[in-house]
């Protein structure tokens, strides 16, 4: 067809640079048997790189768009015009549009066309761009056609496009793009159908929306659509809108809005069988492309007509299981306060810690819980404990188990996986078995931290290979599961009886404030010491609020600087090995990038008093014995006081001497994990200085066995990494279900509170108290700028965060349950904690006034002052 034009007869997945994401989809499409796509052809990029070329001005605006930040709209607004205009200003080159006109007359004599962008980062698997660049529809005439060519390629410089470009690290020279020119088909409807459930990501259930006329009055909004839902080839849902408008194209080019006839507003723009007609040809291009897909139809007096099939990207993906059986899986990360993407060796690591099989899916973890909730004699077991960690959890099973025909139907005595924490705990309060698990865990870390500093090479892989049993055996130790459950049990006695007997909300949240041992909220109040260090030091505070990755070296220069680098030193040293998301192998911990901790370091120093970490911890214990004396004298007085007094006397026993506890497996395993990371980043050193990795971190998108091979053979496979990085990229930003299907439904739960003041926010209550203030929406700690008084409002806090409830008055997140860290630590620190309020971060601004109630588990948003 000519140098710069491709008909879509030649056109596959292969030529996606030449002709863009919608070009290449299209050739795909037309490969497709029983599938009808408006011919067309597709000017290639090759087009687009003449007019860069050949426009210098063009090439040095490109340079400069590189260097724009995404957040000043008024200066992408700017460039991004200027761009527009240069390239809409350059004439089409003659034998480019020789070409396109050769191309054109192949449609037919005056045939009006659309005229759609093709970029070549455009409707991919890893990135949404739909809709960031120009289509237009009924373009008559070679004169309109390639004028309107020129706005598609001015059109990859939107200001929505370039934003979208420097956020997601797309490279402006990188991106190209194509043109599709096709017949233009005048239908009777036109839509788009999901070949899954966009909203709940069900594979099996496919949703089609419709209007009458072009589709163009859908996509831009100008209309509702009619909606339908189809599952195995019958339509299950369906909502007809009232169509008011209509566009529809004019006889001389271009289109027009015009009032639907009032007959026809009502009417369904598809019968039923039109409907399941649709989603059949939509199964038809899903099996082709092998991944659910966002189609744009429409449909003549010839029947529908495909005119784009794009990736749904928004889609979490399924875990791989290796039955055609329905199953049901429990998200790991929200257990564990991190619901980021994990890298590949972040995940394999994890699944060689768990003693359970995991199953992968969007770079996270899931348990199949299948069997446990099938079964009768798990079930309650499972929902019991889901209830009282994650009540959004446990309603999202219930929901599960309300579907009839879904889970297998089991007999009483069938086997399934025991349910952790669901048996009684049988353990007395005996504050040795604490100190002697702890001593045993520190000389274990320390014994790993000895032998493998030896090691390299396959004898390293080995080593850590076997290490990991061992940290497996100090962390699901019997006796360590049990003085864990000890205290959580004897904490869910205390509210259930305590509110029964006495009327009291939450009364085990102040008993377990100042409990010893505890780990985490030692290295909150430890980082209070390290300020009181540094406060009476002026040059180092100054140093330190501009302080670079290499502060630590520079420090002892300064007055004072000695004092302060072996104050935060020796912070490291007992605290280094935790960061945010620390479950993941792979992240940077505070030890490799001690930065993070500045902000909340220089928080304390500005804010606090000195000897606040001693005063704080001798006020919550003091405020916990005060509140056990209360409660005893209380029951005494109580018919059968003096035994209701004497049970609850043993279980605050056990709170007090095992809460504590319930952090310090995880240290000893983070511990383990910095140990282990060390020496891997050792090896990939070793790697890259050997020509096989081209940089040490490519370790981290490798599985550990995968590693393990790559060490022995030294050769890695290049484009395995290169995969994996896209992967992950495209993980990062996707939001993981707590409860997801093997139909790929993420279930959600609900509260279903009607106790609820007007507007207020629901969440699980985990610390009790009362609290106003200013609320600081913090997604990165190490960005944290807070106050005294502020409320943290964030998506999740693991052990990491704990540093920074120190300074803040109350907690909000949206994940979290009652015994995760957060939680536990919030309680410690006596701050009022709402924990699974769903989209806090997005419903709550930051600065705005709000009302945590951690008593009965609710935010409200204050009125502005």
């Amino acid at each position: 067809m000519g140098n710069y034009v491709l008909g879509f007869q030649d056109i596959d997945q292969s030529r996606i640079a030449e002709v863009g994401g919608k070009g290449a989809h299209l050739g795909e499409l037309f490969r497709i048997g029983g599938i009808r796509v408006p011919a067309g052809f597709c000017v290639t990029t090759d087009a687009f790189r003449r007019i860069v070329r050949d426009a210098p001005s063009l090439g040095e605006a490109l340079d400069r768009s590189a260097r724009l930040d995404p957040e000043d709209r008024e200066a992408v607004r700017a460039h991004s015009a200027e761009i527009r205009r240069i390239i809409e200003g350059i004439a089409v080159p003659d034998d480019v549009a020789a070409d396109i006109t050769g191309a054109l007359a192949g449609l037919g004599d005056g045939v009006a066309c659309a005229v759609r962008s093709s970029a070549t980062a455009e409707d991919l698997p890893g990135a949404s761009f739909a809709g960031q660049q120009d289509s237009y529809l009924n373009v008559v005439g070679a004169e309109a056609v390639l004028r309107h060519v020129s706005r598609c390629w001015a059109s990859l410089f939107t200001e929505r496009a370039v934003t979208y470009r420097l956020r997601n690290g797309f490279d402006h020279r990188e991106v190209h793009m194509a043109v599709v020119v096709q017949r233009m088909v005048f239908p009777h409807a036109a839509g788009v159908l999901f070949t899954a459930d966009p909203v709940t990501s069900n594979r099996k259930v496919a949703s089609v929306e419709a209007t009458v006329g072009l589709g163009e009055a859908l996509v831009s909004g100008l209309v509702n659509a009619d909606s339908y839902q189809v599952r195995d080839d019958r339509v299950v849902a369906r909502a007809i809108a009232a169509k008011g408008l209509a566009v529809e194209p004019l006889p001389g080019g271009g289109t027009r809005e015009r009032a639907t006839d009032p007959a026809r507003r009502d009417r369904p723009a598809l019968t039923d069988g039109q409907v399941v007609e649709l989603v059949r040809l939509g199964r038809r291009i899903e099996a082709h492309f092998g991944r659910p897909q966002d189609i744009e139809w429409c449909l003549d007096d010839d029947g529908f007509h495909i005119v784009q099939s794009r990736p749904i990207t928004t889609l979490f993906p399924i875990p791989e299981a290796d039955d055609r059986e329905n199953h049901v899986y429990l998200s790991v990360g929200h257990q564990q306060m991190m619901t980021d993407a994990m890298k590949p060796l972040g995940l394999s690591v994890w699944q060689l810690t768990t003693p359970r099989p995991m199953a992968e899916a969007g770079g996270r973890l899931f348990v199949d819980v299948t069997r446990q909730l099938a079964a009768p004699a798990t079930r309650d077991g499972l929902l019991a404990v889901s209830g009282k960690s994650d009540p959004l959890m446990q309603d999202a099973l219930r929901t599960v188990l309300d579907r009839d025909g879904f889970l297998p139907s089991l007999p009483d005595d069938t086997a399934a996986p025991p349910i952790p924490g669901a048996a009684p705990a049988e353990v007395e309060p005996d504050p040795n078995l604490v100190t002697e698990m702890i001593k045993r865990g520190e000389e274990s870390v320390a014994a790993a931290r000895r032998e493998i500093s030896a090691k390299s090479g396959s004898e390293l892989l080995d080593f850590i290979l076997t290490d990991i049993q061992e940290l497996r055996r100090l962390l699901f130790e019997p006796r360590s599961i049990e003085v864990i459950m000890a205290a959580m049990q004897a904490s869910w006695w205390l509210n259930e009886h305590l509110r029964e007997w006495l009327g009291e909300r939450n009364a085990a949240d102040v008993l377990t404030q100042s409990v010893p041992h505890n780990v985490t909220s030692e290295m909150g109040l430890a980082l209070l010491d390290v300020a009181d260090v540094i406060r009476p030091f002026p040059e180092v505070v100054a140093f330190l609020r501009d302080a670079g990755d290499d502060f630590l070296d520079r420090l002892a220069d300064l007055d004072g600087g000695r004092e302060a680098r072996d104050a935060i030193v020796a912070y490291l040293d007992r605290y280094g090995m935790r960061c945010v998301g620390e479950i993941d192998i792979t992240r940077p911990r505070w030890a490799e990038q001690p930065t993070a901790l500045l902000p909340v370091l220089l928080t304390n120093v500005a804010d606090v008093e000195p000897g606040e970490a001693a005063r704080r911890f001798e006020q919550g214990r003091r405020e916990a014995w005060q509140a056990e004396r209360d409660l005893l004298e209380r029951l005494r007085d109580l018919p059968d006081g003096e035994r209701k007094a004497e049970e609850t006397k043993r279980r605050i026993d056990l709170v007090r001497t095992f809460t504590g506890y319930r952090e310090y497996p995880k240290y000893g395993m983070i511990s383990r994990y910095f140990v282990y990371k060390q020496a891997l980043l050792g090896e990939a050193g070793r790697l890259v200085r050997a020509g096989v990795l081209r940089e040490a971190e490519d370790v981290f998108f490798l599985r550990f066995q995968e590693l393990q091979e790559v060490v022995r053979s030294n050769r890695v496979d290049d484009e395995l990494i290169r995969r994996r990085k896209d992967e992950f990229r495209s993980y990062r930003a996707l939001t993981p279900p707590r409860v997801l299907t093997s139909d790929g439904e993420a279930v959600n739960g609900a509260y279903r509170r009607d106790d609820l003041p007007a507007g207020a926010l629901v969440g699980l209550p985990v610390s009790a108290g009362t609290v106003e203030g200013r609320a600081r929406v913090i997604l990165d700690m190490a960005t944290a700028d807070v106050e005294p008084g502020d409320i943290l409002v964030t998506a999740y806090t693991d052990p990491s965060w704990s540093p920074l409830f120190v300074a803040v008055a109350g907690l909000v997140t949206e994940v979290g349950g009652l015994m995760t860290h957060g939680a536990v630590v919030a309680r410690e620190y006596g701050l009022p904690a709402v924990v699974g309020v769903e989209r806090a971060t997005r419903t709550i601004r930051d600065g705005q006034r709000i009302r945590v109630n951690g008593t009965d588990g609710y935010v409200e948003v204050l009125p502005s002052e």
